[in-house]
């Protein structure tokens, strides 16, 4: 990476002297870009001139952008790089093998083979042989003793079987993954001016000297040097860690940075670094996804930044990294997620309890293969030298080691079988299958977990604008000269002062990036680009024959004087324009109640001002605005104000004053019509259990109408609609504190919330989420598309975020992009989600059955005739068909629209039912009957030899090969068995949709077939006759048939079945446990069962650890946030002290940075979510109107970023606290930061 940009530099420079192409160089521009604020300026000043200069220089045009001729934009790509951030290199296959060997029991398999290998090459002298007692003897032809290898050999063929397929399935993920990564990234595009016109372009063809656009919500593509800007705020705290919004003025601070948010306002700016040169480049570089060079520094840096912290984590994390079977990218990952502290999300709902489940049967394995060697150990040794009465002889030794490596090999066997490797893999194929067919259904899933949490889902907070509706806005119905028209008036009608003033308003007013184009096809409807309500003013001014554009021509951005551009706060949006005399006239428009308030004149009927009083606005409310309102319209209300010039110049940063006394121009009412599929995927939601809630900032009839129109509000239901004033009035106790019990008494009824602040939206989740009203945790799903709905987003279970609408930070908050802004793509995401969480457990069900006979059977084969009747061989082959193959077959079974009829499962619903232990009891016991009556009556039954009490190396026994066919026959029969857990009498229902599920039952038995016919040695098979094969089908069969047994079998009477796999409770987890567990970065349930021991150990070291952390902060002032992770105090002053130990700012960066890569890297946690976190803990909204001025966020998000210690501070009966509000906001804390987790240093030691 380093030598290319190094000869770019060079080749910049040559050009720069030869052909004077561009007038500045590569390097130039980057050192440009490194400096802030006033620095900046006078560079751009001493060097160019001013922007205009550094423009010609760069030869570009800050009006007509470049010409946007292919030689040139190729040329610049070769000057100054291509806006492209190389990923990071994917792992090889070979590296996917070496982490799938990593794998205990297949670690403890190749150690067995490699003895059992070593051993059967060694040949102890013939003559002893009969003196090493009656089980060494028997007759072995040469031939059989010379294929001893081939045990060892097939055990470490089958390991390499199953380890090439788990690195391939890792790969594919991973393919996936970098395919969906690299698709989410082209759908990005990006305003820029080319030749005059305003286009969109994908972001990676952004190169330098283009005039990029930039808007409230966008995602800065490039790093830039402002030209034009209207109220410009800027979130840094990806870069700097600084969360303030950063106020961009061409005078004070016009450079803009790659990988910021644009939190307000909007402007043009000239683009000058791309790719690996913007900052962002940048330190992606230092960060070394380019070089391996960098990357082996870095890597050793961070390895000794890790040992230190390893100490500490060093005896959990062993153990936890077998255990869990879902991060696959184990190593790297959960250091990655040790540094990205970020505001955690639970581990999924799945991934817990599948986690605890294979965990509990990993023991039960562990224990019974323990236990069978040992029987098998002292029956031989008993057999040998007490019954038999042998003495040791040194000759005989390799004979008797031989047996106790037989005897381990079935040992380890068991536990392979016992253990059910296969989850993690059923759980990744069913979401990456998923989530492949999800994109078809318009779900571009971010998060993986986000498919199955869908599943759960028992709320859906939904938006109005653009989800419930097309987003298609017009104007229908008008009051304008005192006159309230039904349909859109004609020109002839309205006074022509009155209609200048309007016209000139809505043209100047709404943001220049929003136009109406001609439509694509004939006779279709007019395009809307931009925001949809503003598309609805000017499509009115067309509908009046007026045509804006020509003001636009007249009136170009850079002439509009100021602008105040619509904020969430402000609700309204205004514009001021200098007039010829000098003196400022103002349009303002925005939502009707507000702006009509600050109205104190109105137009009348023949065009001339008239005084409005609050009566005649209550008039106008009830007869114009409520009226429109009812009919689910929205009301924009259109004014302007003058200042004359004898008042000389405004204070335009007083808002009040300025907003205020206005002259009312007309009030529109703008319809949005409801997709015509919404009403019936809304019935479906609420057939399926789930409540959908309506959140928007529209008026309260509005809402209301259109939440009638979806059927959200049945007539004659009690369900409440309230306004955001209201709703803060009801969860807020008198010191202006929001109270969990408050939010409980509303949430359940509450089905419309109108006129709602962010802050409400994300008080509204936060509530549903904490409440423990409801039997189960409730599971929210939120849409949004603004970039003020990042905190809901991100604080919901599962955030959507509009793929068409949505801005950058939305969707960068969001699990999963619905790139229709479809609410039906919800519903289809719900189907999905449950799906996978049926696959599951329908390959639980199968998987479990397998393990339960099999573990029996060898253990009771083992003890009773000292070897197991299932060989270690035929073993592996089970647990390939079992794991493998059944994870393929159930996990991608498709979706049915019966799934929507039953209510969610709920977060405490075990992964197995009580039908599903039924079926597994029931078919256990049967396929246990068949294999003992065949294992001890077999040889009778079918007039053979016996192959039990064989000796060492004995040729295998068609006796023995029945037992193994049979129960291969029965498990794949159980297979179609396991396709309905719901205790369906059908099981073969709609079994050919799925073609993967046949062909892989049909590709087993045809291997199957192959292998007993023709394994031989390496299988301990030898091939059956016709009529043995007939039998073993007709004995697999009968699992098929005994199936319809047991489902008649009504569960209910059966009360003694247990259910398995809950997840687990906050509240069975101790005290202290807690608090230690909050310091991990999530409650992994695996890792609980494992450390009960080493808590008090811990602690002792932690405080070690801290004194020492504290000490060297202060000594060397880097390090310090290993100590306030670990003492997130309360206290303020301590705060400052920290605050004041400087760190060098690269380091610093560099480490914002680890935190924000998430965005190109493959395959990424949830966890790993960035940029919009401090977002959350610096809460810059307020409501202007309510009394007391307090936050809006309140403190309770101090548990989701650092644990602070309050939880364990007072003995609580119930640990529930730590989930509710009861830790809020002191009165004293009113200013804008909250305490703890809130100060700048806060969102750096998150970056930390």
């Amino acid at each position: 990476m380093a030598n290319n940009s190094y000869s770019g530099v060079k080749n910049s420079m040559m050009e720069a002297n030869h052909d004077g192409e561009f007038g500045c160089t590569l390097k130039e521009l980057r050192s440009l870009m490194e400096l802030r604020g006033a620095e900046a300026i006078s560079k751009i000043g001493e060097s160019y001139g001013d922007v205009q200069g550094l423009c010609n220089r760069l030869k570009t045009s800050p009006t007509d952008g470049l010409s946007g001729q292919p030689t040139d934009i190729e040329k610049r790509k070769t000057v100054f790089g291509q806006n492209f951030i190389p990923p990071k290199k994917p792992k090889t296959f070979l590296q996917l093998v070496w982490e799938a060997l990593q794998d205990v029991t297949l670690i403890i398999l190749e150690v067995a083979a490699v003895v059992s290998l070593g051993l059967s090459f060694y040949k102890p002298p013939d003559a002893e042989r009969d003196h090493c007692g009656k089980a060494a003897g028997g007759v072995e032809d040469e031939n059989e003793a010379e294929a001893g290898w081939i045990e060892g050999a097939a055990i470490l063929l089958s390991v390499i079987c199953v380890v090439l397929v788990t690195a391939f399935n890792d790969w594919s993920k991973e393919k996936q993954f970098r395919g969906l990564q690299s698709r989410i990234e082209q759908e990005q595009k990006f305003t820029v001016v080319r030749g005059g016109q305003v286009i969109q372009i994908p972001v990676a063809e952004i190169v330098v000297g283009d005039i990029a656009q930039v808007k409230y919500g966008d995602l800065l593509p490039a790093d830039g040097v402002l030209i034009q800007g209207n109220d410009l705020k800027i979130d840094e705290s990806s870069l700097t860690g600084e969360s303030d919004h950063v106020k961009k003025t061409q005078e004070k601070d016009p450079m803009l940075l790659s990988g910021t948010h644009v939190m307000e306002g909007s402007g043009k700016m000239v683009v000058t670094a791309v790719g690996v040169n913007s900052q962002t480049g940048i330190i992606f570089t230092l960060l070394g996804s380019g070089d391996d060079e960098d990357d082996e520094e870095e890597e050793k840096k961070k390895e000794k930044e890790e040992k230190k912290k390893q100490k500490k984590t060093k005896a959990q994390d062993g153990a936890a990294m077998e255990m869990q079977p879902l991060n696959s990218d184990e190593g790297a990952d959960a250091e990655e997620k040790k540094k990205a502290n970020l505001p955690k999300k639970e581990k999924s709902v799945l991934q817990g309890k599948l986690t605890k489940l294979a965990v509990q049967i990993g023991k039960a394995g562990l224990v019974m293969s323990a236990i069978t060697v040992i029987i098998l150990v002292v029956l031989f040794v008993v057999d040998t030298f007490w019954i038999q009465n042998l003495p040791w002889i040194k000759d005989c030794t390799p004979i008797y080691i031989q047996f106790f490596v037989k005897f381990f090999i079935i040992g380890v066997t068991v536990l392979v079988v016992a253990v059910p490797e296969g989850l993690p893999l059923a759980v990744t194929i069913s979401l990456a299958y998923s989530v492949k067919k999800m994109m078809k259904d318009n779900n571009l899933v971010r998060h993986l977990d986000a498919c199955e949490t869908m599943g759960n889902a028992t709320a859906i907070c939904s938006d109005k604008t653009g989800t419930l509706t097309m987003n298609r806005m017009t104007v229908v119905q008008a009051y304008v000269a005192e006159k309230h028209f039904k349909k859109v008036p004609e020109p002839e009608n309205i006074p022509s002062s009155t209609l200048d003033v309007l016209i000139l308003g809505i043209a100047v007013n709404c943001a220049y990036t929003t136009k109406i184009m001609p439509p694509e096809k004939e006779g279709g409807l007019p395009r809307q680009v931009g925001n949809k309500t503003e598309c609805a003013l000017l499509g009115f001014s067309n509908d009046l024959k007026r045509d804006y554009q020509n003001i636009r021509n007249e009136i170009p951005e850079e002439k509009l004087y100021k602008v105040y551009t619509f904020n969430s706060v402000r609700k309204s949006m205004s514009t001021v324009l200098k007039m010829a005399d000098g003196s400022y006239r103002m349009f303002s428009k925005g939502a009707s109640e507000i702006l009509l308030k600050k109205c104190y004149k109105i137009l009348t009927a023949n065009g001339e001002p008239k005084v409005f009083r609050p009566r005649d606005r209550d008039d106008m409310v009830k007869k114009v605005i409520e009226p429109m309102a009812s009919e689910g319209l929205r009301t924009i209300c259109l004014a302007y104000r003058d200042f004359p010039v004898s008042e000389g110049e405004p204070d335009w940063d007083s808002e009040t004053d300025i907003l205020t006394g206005l002259t009312c121009i007309c009030v529109v009412g703008i319809e949005d019509p409801v997709r015509p599929e919404v009403p019936d995927a809304i019935r479906k939601c609420q057939r399926a259990g789930i409540t959908v809630r309506m959140v928007t900032g529209d008026n309260i009839n509005t809402a209301r109408a259109i939440a009638t129109k979806c059927g959200i509000l049945q007539p004659g239901d009690d369900f409440l609609c309230l306004e955001g004033k209201e709703f803060n009035r009801r969860i807020r106790n008198e010191k202006g504190e929001i109270e969990q019990e408050r939010i409980d008494k509303i949430w359940p009824k509450l089905r419309v919330l109108a006129r709602s602040s962010p802050t409400d939206k994300h008080t509204l989740v936060k509530g549903i989420i904490d409440s423990t009203v409801a039997e189960q945790r409730q599971v929210v799903a939120v849409t949004g598309d603004g970039t003020n709905d990042g905190p809901a987003l991100k604080k919901a279970d599962v955030g959507f975020a509009m793929g068409i609408a949505g801005t950058d930070v939305a969707k960068e908050a969001s699990d999963i992009i619905l790139t229709d802004d479809n609410f039906s793509s919800i519903v289809k995401a719900v189907m999905w989600g449950r799906n996978v969480y049926d696959s599951i457990s329908k390959f639980l069900q199968f998987q479990l059955t397998v393990n339960v006979v099999a573990v029996i059977v060898a253990f009771t084969g083992a003890c009773i005739t000292q070897d197991s009747p299932l060989k270690a061989v035929q073993m592996l082959w089970v647990n390939l068909i079992m794991d493998t193959f059944a994870s393929l077959a159930l996990a991608t079974e498709p979706p049915t629209e019966a799934l929507l009829l039953r209510k969610p499962y709920g977060r405490n619903k075990p992964l197995i039912s009580r039908t599903m232990m039924k079926n597994i009891l029931g078919q256990g016991v049967f396929q246990l009957i068949i294999i003992f009556t065949l294992l001890f009556a077999g040889e009778k039954l079918f007039d053979i030899d016996s192959g039990r009490d064989a000796p060492l190396h004995a040729p295998p026994s068609e006796h023995y090969t029945i037992v193994f066919n049979t129960f291969v026959l029965m498990q794949l029969f159980n297979e179609i068995n396991a396709r309905k857990i719901h205790g369906e009498r059908n099981v073969f229902e709609g079994i050919f949709n799925n073609l993967i599920f046949c062909s892989i039952v049909f590709g087993t038995f045809i291997i199957q077939i192959v292998i007993v016919q023709f394994g031989g040695k390496p299988f301990s098979c030898v091939a059956l006759s016709i009529d043995q094969w007939l039998w073993c089908t007709f004995l697999g069969f009968g699992s098929l048939l005994w199936g319809q047994v047991i489902s008649t079998i009504p569960t209910s009477r059966l009360k003694f079945l247990k259910t398995a796999g809950h997840g687990t409770q906050k509240e069975e987890i101790p005290d202290e446990e807690l608090e230690e567990l909050e310091d991990m970065d999530e409650i992994d349930h695996a890792e609980r069962e494992l450390r009960r021991g080493q808590i008090l150990w811990f602690r002792g070291l932690n405080r070690i650890q801290t004194q020492m952390d504290v000490v060297s902060a202060f000594q060397s002032g880097t390090s310090f946030q290993g100590a306030l992770r670990r003492q997130a105090s309360n206290s303020s002053q301590q705060q400052h002290d920290v605050t004041n130990v400087s760190s060098p700012t690269h380091i610093r960066v560099v480490n914002a940075f680890r935190s924000s890569i998430s965005l190109y890297e493959g395959l990424e946690k949830p966890e790993s979510r960035t940029s919009i976190h401090n977002f959350m803990t610096h809460p810059e909204f307020r409501i202007e109107d309510s009394e007391p001025h307090i936050p809006l966020i309140d403190d309770t998000d101090a548990e989701d970023d650092a644990p602070t210690k309050r939880n364990s501070a007072s003995p609580r009966n119930n640990n529930n606290a730590v989930e509710s509000s009861n830790h809020l906001l002191p009165e004293g804390t009113k200013s804008g930061t909250p305490s703890a987790p809130g100060s700048p240093l806060h969102s750096l030691e998150t970056s930390l």
